[in-house]
């Protein structure tokens, strides 16, 4: 947006209006047991219905978007859960907002900024849109605040962790933590002045701060001073409260404690950086930044070094990008806020007040406190029986048969890991070729690369530097790698790479033979603990060959349009898949026609789905009466359920321990066993942008055993009533309850608990 060009009195007006407002109320608690809609249906204050295309055949990408952060906040909510892990969901959700803000609010705003019309005559134009979006989220963040002050912190007191204002502390508590403060803490800290001889300080995207106002002595003029909360560094957000001066907590005490947060600490001890000084008003805030930059960069990415400098520069630009949102606590003076607003250069409707913690964020740390009798049971990934014998080569093993493994159940370490560290120092491998788009800072892959590299091997990377809040660690590996001799490409011209694919091409007594492996996640040994994921290991000839064709698009100048056996996007991806809707079409009215033994049949799971061609082709399935089983864990455009459109179309939510994150996709093909359907595992979501700028890859599941496991999961996830939400016509995600269809053995477990069971046997 411009600079503000209100009076003052239009400002506090206004701020007081978007600050202070009626939709700010008291948050009320919402029972976890309740329907959950961002709709009048939770809570006394909610805001209007936030679906502002009523009667469309589509919901808003946005508000479904938001929809899902919903559902995490009922994860915090449920006191079924352990109060560590719900701890845990509290600051998930906040990870979540944010992302939410610096993406999709921060493209409403350039939208707006650049006039952009809506699109359609319904359609809502961006100033509606950032409306509703601002009234949902802060109606979240109220719910929030609730379960925080209401629920999770009373929990967390009966099991002797307090966390407390720093008002409930004892006078000698409060002298203990001043030592502390100006032991550990006043030396970090740096108050930074504003007035004609000091520009207003850089404020950092999601940093915690202190805006001060304090007076001279015979000087009522009030001056701004900005202090910035330290976040590392070793100090901690929740400070315990030393029991004893000087003394460290025994190990038994770890995991309890009184804790204070580290702003409140501070806001205790300004007199020390404020000497001389009368405090008038201190008030927290936090700033958003929008997402913009480097992960929107298109350009030729066979040119190594501009995309280098390209993508390093926009990361220097993405620090400066536009503020969308302010976070400032409750009580702040209108003449506070206003000089925020101004400094920022932002609306009073970006101010978002914090009526709760100022970062929940902050509740890592507490949710890491060794207590694990209030989190969940422990999990240990189980070893693939297949790949239990580490006397035999995992080769051998790959060519006895496909070996699919699915993580967390399985070990990551055991079966991807494995493959690549194998590969990097067997004899017989002649090169390696891998992916990578996120992967952790400490990645056993880029040694193994590397190893595979100085040992003589030919060995190729595909490192997408444009992966969104990962480009600086990207760049970083890129450059290791190449300093080490892996020849590291950047991909396509104008294309993301997000797929995950890893070749080892080995020479053996019958000649060259390639092995792959290719997933639904990442190459991230941390995420693959914590996100559902698939994996093939496979050397089926067809397969690889297309995998070989894959690295040369990625690495070289190919033009490749046809694959055997993968579909590639945006080359053949899409176009196969309307195909195979559109068969299941067919088998459905030759069936109704009683041509055909068997209709249509599609089974499909994702992250999110939103492409409107595929979405007007499930439609068309569904008049057609294909019966069609959607699991979409995060945002859906789809309506299902609506007579004459999507009646036979089921989407279900699993959310819960574990991250969803795989992608499954089968297609009855007029089988009457759905072992003898196609099945089809990969990287892409049924977005536009997966399917129509990303270079995407999509394997066959031919193996019966490999089958049977995915066909397990769908039964898991079509019966659970523990962690499923099931999505209705009207926009409503209800919780599934158990009913005489449910198995008895899966009554009372949701998906992860029974595949984590699964994985013992």
């Amino acid at each position: 947006m411009t600079s503000m060009k209100k009076s003052n009195s239009l400002i506090e007006s206004a701020i007081s209006a978007a600050f202070h407002g009626e939709r700010r109320g008291h948050p009320t608690l919402v029972p976890a047991s309740a329907e959950l809609m961002l709709a009048p249906a939770i809570g006394e204050h909610a805001p209007a219905r936030p679906d502002i295309r009523p009667g469309g055949k589509t919901f808003n990408r946005d508000l479904s978007w938001l929809e899902f952060n919903a559902r995490v906040l009922r994860q915090a909510q449920d006191e079924r859960f352990p109060v560590l892990e719900r701890a845990k969901f509290l600051a998930i959700f906040t990870s979540n907002l944010d992302e939410f803000v610096q993406k999709r609010v921060g493209w409403l705003h350039r939208q707006l900024q650049a006039g952009t019309l809506p699109d359609g005559p319904d359609a809502p134009s961006p100033a509606a849109m950032l409306d509703t979006v601002r009234k949902t989220f802060e109606y979240l963040e109220q719910q929030q605040a609730a379960c925080f002050e209401q629920s999770l912190r009373p929990a967390l007191a009966k099991e002797g962790i307090e966390l407390l204002d720093y008002g409930q502390l004892a006078p000698d508590e409060r002298e203990r933590l001043t030592a502390f403060f100006r032991r550990s803490v006043f030396p970090v800290v740096t108050p930074l002045a504003v007035d004609p001889g000091h520009r207003f300080p850089f404020i950092s995207n999601l940093s915690s701060n202190l805006g001060v106002f304090v007076t001279e002595p015979n000087n009522p003029e009030q001056l701004f001073a900005r202090v910035k909360v330290p976040w590392g560094a070793g100090i901690p957000q929740w400070i315990r409260v030393p029991s004893v001066a000087g003394r460290e907590p025994k190990k038994g005490e770890l995991g309890r404690g009184r804790f204070v947060q580290l702003h409140e600490l501070i806001i205790n001890n300004l007199p020390d950086l404020f000497p001389g000084l009368k405090l008038e008003e201190t008030v927290p805030f936090r700033v958003t930044r929008a997402a913009e930059g480097a992960a929107e960069v298109e350009t030729d990415a066979g040119d190594v070094d501009n995309l280098l400098d390209y993508v390093e520069t926009a990361l220097k630009h993405r620090r400066f990008a536009k503020v969308v949102r302010l976070e400032v606590a409750a009580g702040a003076t209108a003449r506070f806020v206003r000089q925020l607003v101004e400094l920022f250069q932002i609306q009073p409707e970006d101010v978002d007040p914090s009526i709760g913690l100022l970062d929940f964020r902050s509740l890592y740390e507490i949710a890491d406190l060794p207590r694990p009798d209030l989190k969940f049971p422990s999990w240990t990934p189980a070893i693939p029986a297949r790949l239990a014998d580490r006397d035999t080569s995992i080769f051998d093993i790959i060519r006895r048969g496909d070996v699919l493994v699915h993580h967390p159940y399985e070990s990551f370490s055991a079966s991807v890991e494995r493959f690549i560290a194998e590969a990097s120092t067997d004899p017989s491998v002649l090169a390696i070729k891998q992916t990578i788009y996120r992967t952790s800072r400490d990645s056993p892959f880029v040694s193994h690369l590397i190893r595979a590299a100085e040992s003589g091997k030919q060995v190729a990377c595909l490192v997408e530097l444009r992966a969104r809040f990962d480009e600086s660690r990207n760049v970083k590996l890129a450059q290791s790698l190449e300093k080490a001799g892996v020849h590291v490409a950047y991909g396509v011209i104008g294309l993301k790479t997000h797929c995950k694919a890893a070749l080892v091409v080995r020479k053996e007594p019958d000649g060259l033979r390639c092995y792959a492996h290719l997933g639904t996640g990442n190459y991230n040994p941390s995420t693959a603990n914590l996100y559902t994921d698939l994996g093939l290991l496979t050397c089926d000839p067809d397969i690889t060959a297309d995998v070989v064709d894959l690295f040369n698009l990625l690495t070289g100048r190919s033009r490749k349009t046809d694959y055997k056996r993968l579909l590639v996007a945006p080359a053949t991806m899409k176009t196969r898949m309307l195909d195979l809707i559109k068969r299941e079409c067919d088998l459905a009215r030759a069936h109704a026609a009683g041509q055909s033994p068997v209709g249509g049949r599609i089974i499909a799971k994702m992250n999110a789905l939103e492409d409107k061609d595929v979405t007007k082709a499930l439609y068309e399935a569904s008049s057609a009466g294909v019966k069609i089983d959607l699991y979409v864990r995060g945002f859906c455009c789809l309506r299902p359920g609506v007579v004459g459109l999507s009646e036979n179309i089921t989407v279900t939510s699993i959310v819960g321990r574990f991250l969803e994150h795989s992608r499954v996709f089968c297609f009855g093909n007029g089988k009457a066993n759905l072992l003898d359907a196609e099945w089809f595992i990969g990287s892409a979501d049924w977005m536009f942008r997966n399917l129509e700028t990303r270079v995407e890859a999509v394997c066959p599941v031919t193996d019966p055993i490999a089958r049977q496991r995915l066909l397990r999961m769908v039964e898991v996830m079509t019966h659970d009533r523990r962690n499923a939400w099931e999505l209705r016509q009207d926009g409503k995600y209800v919780p599934k309850r158990p009913d005489a269809g449910t198995p008895s053995d899966l009554a009372s477990m949701g998906t992860f608990d029974a595949l984590m069971a699964d994985a013992k046997l």
